[in-house]
């Protein structure tokens, strides 16, 4: 029961500090750079929630070991290498 209280109060709490800055910062021409970062910081962090979901529960989301895999394989291209500037047309 605690748990949700005390998190209620932190959000409500750090929003009212977040308006608080900006308010400043639109109303009070000396308002500096601690107001500043709190409305930016504020901005940024309020983002944060809406497009960051654990990997492992996001959409197209890639396995562990993909990157790992790649790199370690044999398989080698088939492309022909570029002509030199000298070596005139390949064959048609």
């Amino acid at each position: 029961m605690a748990g949700p209280i005390v998190r209620r109060g932190a959000v409500l709490g750090l929003g009212v500090l977040w308006w608080w800055a900006v308010v400043r910062l639109v109303l009070v021409p000396d308002a500096g750079v601690l107001e500043g970062a709190v409305a930016a910081g504020g901005w940024g962090l309020s983002l944060l929630p809406v497009h960051c979901v654990p990997r492992a529960r996001a959409a197209g989301a890639l396995g562990a070991g993909r990157w790992r895999a790649a790199w370690r394989s044999t398989a080698t291209t088939t492309a022909s290498p570029p002509h030199r500037s000298d070596a005139g047309s390949g064959p048609s």
